[in-house]
């Protein structure tokens, strides 16, 4: 659960226009999209639901665009040898049991890859952080085997989604350490990523994540001064976001501290 705050700029820092011509050359900023669900479901009270029929839409405007979907492993192995150019970083939160139904027939059709960000210690459960709107199921560990066996990256978003920032050091170790090891489980292979949940952070918490063992992990905005890789920021993408406003947003990606840098 997230609100849409992709056009709205960060407070209290320089201005953009005079980072971002110091930042690489080597080409327009990449950047992630982040989803949620995938279903027809019309009650989205949060604006976390896209169709099926609209992420068709939005990944034919990434592909005429020269463009491609990539999850965050291949985005981030891309970025370490300078070839990121023309890839798009896809994220779902949450881990809804629809990703696996509807949103990766629209992945495979396109020839795209996204990173899922599940929730082990509600497998199988729903989405009861949310007081409003329908109950989600969320992904099991077949759906997750289903993933992986797809191409998928598997990653986590915690156990329980938590707001992270206002737990116990023993909650937070158990939330980023253990669905860290649950996953790796589940899925044979290494859990490189991280997600927080609501997209909230602070150093605490992205201290825990880098010791826990993760690559990276993904957030909303940039985060807080020296997280780099810990806090990697995101666009929002939903329902209403038409070919027009996803130039709009890939555009000013980069303006609004939104692009993923080069390194």
């Amino acid at each position: 659960m997230v609100a849409d705050v992709s056009a709205a700029p960060r407070k209290a820092e320089p201005d953009p226009r005079s980072s971002a011509r110091r930042r690489s050359k080597r080409g327009p900023a990449v950047w992630v999209a982040m989803y949620h669900s995938v279903s027809d479901c019309p009650d989205d009270p949060y604006n976390v639901t896209v169709t099926p029929a609209r992420l068709d839409r939005q990944f034919a405007w990434m592909s005429s665009r020269g463009l491609r979907g990539v999850s965050m492993r291949e985005l981030l192995a891309a970025r370490a040898r300078g070839t990121e150019r023309g890839l798009v970083g896809l994220t779902f939160d949450d881990g809804y049991a629809d990703f696996t139904g509807d949103a990766l027939p629209v992945l495979r059709r396109w020839g795209f890859t996204a990173t899922v960000f599940v929730l082990p210690g509600r497998l199988g459960g729903e989405n009861a952080w949310e007081p409003l709107g329908p109950r989600k199921p969320l992904l099991d560990v077949d759906g997750i085997h289903r993933a992986v066996a797809a191409g998928m990256e598997v990653a986590s978003h915690g156990l329980t989604h938590l707001d992270l920032t206002k737990v116990t050091d023993q909650v937070l170790h158990s939330e980023v350490s253990d669905s860290r090891r649950l996953l790796a489980g589940i899925t044979g292979t290494d859990v490189e990523g991280f997600c927080y949940p609501y997209g909230y952070l602070d150093e605490r918490v992205a201290a825990a994540v880098r010791l826990a063992g993760y690559r990276y992990a993904c957030a909303i905005t940039p985060g807080p001064d020296g997280c780099g890789d810990f806090a990697l920021p995101r666009i929002h993408v939903g329902e209403i976001d038409t070919a027009v406003r996803l130039e709009l947003k890939r555009r000013l990606a980069r303006f609004f501290g939104r692009s993923v840098e080069a390194v």
